[in-house]
């Protein structure tokens, strides 16, 4: 019987470190207050499939806005996308989500860092309900794809705080598994890919880059670095 997963210790307070990660954590609040069509964390994996497909379409929308090819988005390619996508942003606000999805600090957004810059970009529209014209970027199903990222958010983050603690995912597992150890064990595993400063919280940020690996977006491109040094 006893395999449900057993609580933890309280997570510590975790605050906001930029001006950027706070309007992330209000506006996720604020998506929230209208709650989750997630039933669980099944629900959530059985989406995987159908998220990659959606994710890679993007590969050739990346590849248009990398204007020099060097398998990366620079600062200027970058406002030169959100001018082509129609996209309000104030240069501070384009150079402070760069800096947030630069995560090796080399002065590029490669693809997996473009698609969570992105869904960033999609939660903090001020208005959710106008849809940009090109912001789909002519795939029907993209922002449809973000909803759901989002909508995976709002079903672990049990308290409606912004983030996801390690209690709310051991909730999330419990509800779905009735005490299995092996689905127990797995869930504690997609928190500490997701928890990179090991404070015991998750930032929608965080939780977008794990996805990203969950489902592959990553293997693209070793695939493609792979493929420039074979030919």
């Amino acid at each position: 019987m006893g395999g449900v997963v057993g609580k933890v210790e309280s997570p510590k307070v975790s605050v906001p470190e930029t001006k950027l990660e706070a309007k992330i954590i209000e506006a996720m609040r604020r998506r929230e207050i209208e709650g989750s069509s997630m039933k669980s964390f099944n629900n959530i994996i059985l989406k995987f499939p159908k998220i990659d497909q959606s994710l890679r379409k993007c590969k050739a929308t990346f590849e248009g806005f990398d204007e020099d090819g060097s398998g990366a988005i620079d600062p200027q390619e970058l406002k030169h996308c959100f001018q082509k996508l129609e996209i309000k942003f104030s240069d501070e606000e384009i150079n402070d989500l760069f800096e947030a999805c630069d995560i090796n600090e080399d002065m590029g957004i490669k693809f997996n860092e473009f698609i969570v810059l992105l869904c960033l970009v999609y939660l903090l529209k001020e208005d959710s309900s106008t849809k940009h014209a090109k912001f789909s970027m002519g795939l029907p199903n993209f922002e449809t794809t973000f909803e759901t990222l989002v909508d995976s958010f709002v079903f672990l983050d049990k308290n409606k705080d912004g983030y996801v603690s390690r209690n709310e995912m051991v909730d999330a597992i419990n509800e779905t598994t009735s005490g299995e150890r092996s689905s127990g064990r797995i869930a504690m595993k997609r928190f500490e890919e997701m928890d990179w400063d090991k404070n015991g919280m998750v930032n929608f940020k965080e939780f977008l880059f794990a996805f990203t690996r969950w489902v592959g977006i990553e293997d693209i491109e070793d695939e493609d670095e792979a493929d420039e040094e074979n030919a």
